[in-house]
């Protein structure tokens, strides 16, 4: 395995939700690679916490403290990047709740709620970091925080899926707009240890291990790619580095031991009527046809090795 340095000196970057967990890894991944760093978090406590940690470690970070979605926040954290450190070199839009529920108990206000941070705050950050790369006109990284649960879906997460997986989309969309521009956009697929991953009955025990001070077992960090938020850091510095710079539109998986590249949907199976299709005809050769191997849906659960 060769090894190319990823050297960020000089670079600015802004982490939404960067409190704690992934956040706070990415943010400190970035600090520790030279990036100069805006942490954003809800909770001003968890906030300045994390610029203690990674200042202590060396880094530069500076806190604030807002609920991204509105365009007024992420405009803010654009010009608090510039005028702290002066530009603005990545955005990492990784601020995310959850309102877990099924379809027909899901209120309007758990859909908003998630849809809200989740997509419109992707969007609005992303927009503004871009207005500002644009206007700087040397290039710079979009990196989104997506979710195996929009790539496949996840039962009991409507709201949460439909926005990752718009998240993923957006990437695909942004990467052909703002390639002239040099920016590069990607969609980072996280599997880790976390408030919300925890909830998933199949890894909880392992969790609560961990918790313990106990290491996750090799079946699970290779085989699940599940590990700890750290096991997904070195992602993000990746891609905000000049290593990266024709990486885009991707999006890209990380956890535990395991590092993966997601496809993009496509036709998997065609089938051809001359004049067209008929409700009949569509009846007489699906299962012999384009219906012969149906995808499947939901994130697998870990099969656990017997003793």
């Amino acid at each position: 395995m060769t090894s190319t340095a990823v050297d960020l000196t000089g670079k600015v970057a802004v982490v939404t939700g960067a409190g704690r967990g992934l956040g706070l890894a990415y943010a400190a991944a970035l600090a520790r690679c030279g990036a100069r760093v805006v942490v954003n978090d809800v909770d001003a406590d968890a906030a300045d916490a994390a610029v203690k940690t990674i200042t202590e470690a060396g880094g530069t970070a500076v806190a604030e403290v807002a609920p991204v979605g509105s365009a007024e926040v992420a405009d803010r954290l654009v010009d608090r990047a510039v005028a702290e450190y002066g530009r603005l070199d990545a955005m990492v839009t990784n601020a995310g709740i959850l309102r877990d529920r099924v379809l027909w108990k899901m209120t309007d206000e758990d859909f908003d709620a998630v849809v809200g941070v989740h997509l419109r705050g992707t969007f609005t950050c992303a927009r503004a970091a871009a207005r500002r790369m644009r206007e700087q006109g040397d290039g710079g990284s979009l990196v989104m925080v997506g979710s195996p649960a929009g790539q496949r879906g996840n039962f009991g997460q409507t709201n949460y899926a439909a926005a990752k997986a718009g998240i993923a989309a957006m990437v695909r969309t942004w990467s052909m707009e703002l390639a002239k521009a040099g920016v590069t956009v990607n969609a980072v697929i996280p599997v880790a240890a976390t408030a919300m991953t925890e909830t998933i009955p199949a890894f909880a025990p392992f969790v609560e291990a961990a918790r313990r001070g106990e290491p996750f077992p090799d079946f699970l960090r290779k085989g699940e790619g599940f590990g700890t938020p750290e096991d997904c850091a070195a992602l993000v510095p990746f891609l905000v580095s000049d290593a990266a710079r024709d990486v885009t539109g991707q999006c890209i998986g990380i956890g535990g031991d395991r590092l993966s590249l997601w496809s993009h949907p496509e036709e998997v199976a065609v089938a051809y009527a001359d004049g067209g299709w008929t409700p009949e005809s569509i009846a007489a050769v699906w299962a012999t046809s384009v219906g012969r191997t149906p995808q499947t849906v939901g994130i697998p659960a870990p099969v656990i090795p017997e003793a």
